[in-house]
């Protein structure tokens, strides 16, 4: 499954989504993770309510499962969960690598019931209503 993480240094997560610089992605699964792209966003991104500077945010993370962020606001949240994209808020600035050793380990035992639905994104569901 796909992770993104709003980061100004492409090291921490540390920045809030409408005014993160770059968000990196990284593929993960239990066995590991591996770095898949940082896209970098300019223009003028400090807070003002400016709704327009998400779009390009959200179409970037659209095929991601989770979305880790410093702080994202109503309105980004809302487009986020609507893409089907799980938002993480984390309290203090945290090093992406920590996180992503912290998943992976979650991936190798029983996931919540959260992450199990996250990682089936972008997974056709099969049902057999015979059974």
């Amino acid at each position: 499954m796909k992770v993104a993480f709003a980061t100004q240094d492409l090291k921490r997560v540390d920045a809030h989504f409408g005014w993160a610089k770059n968000i990196a992605i990284y593929e993960i699964g239990p066995e590991g993770h591996e770095f898949i792209e940082a896209i970098e966003f300019d223009g003028d991104l400090k807070e003002d309510g400016n709704e327009d500077k998400l779009a390009p945010k959200i179409d970037a993370i659209k095929d991601c499962a989770i979305l880790y962020v410093a702080a994202i606001g109503g309105s980004g949240a809302a487009r986020v969960v609507a893409n089907n994209i799980h938002p993480m808020k984390v309290n203090q600035p945290e090093e992406i690598s920590d996180l992503l050793a912290k998943l992976e380990e979650v991936l190798r035992g029983v996931p919540p019931p959260w992450l199990r639905k996250a990682l089936s994104k972008g997974k056709e569901r099969a049902l057999d209503f015979e059974e």
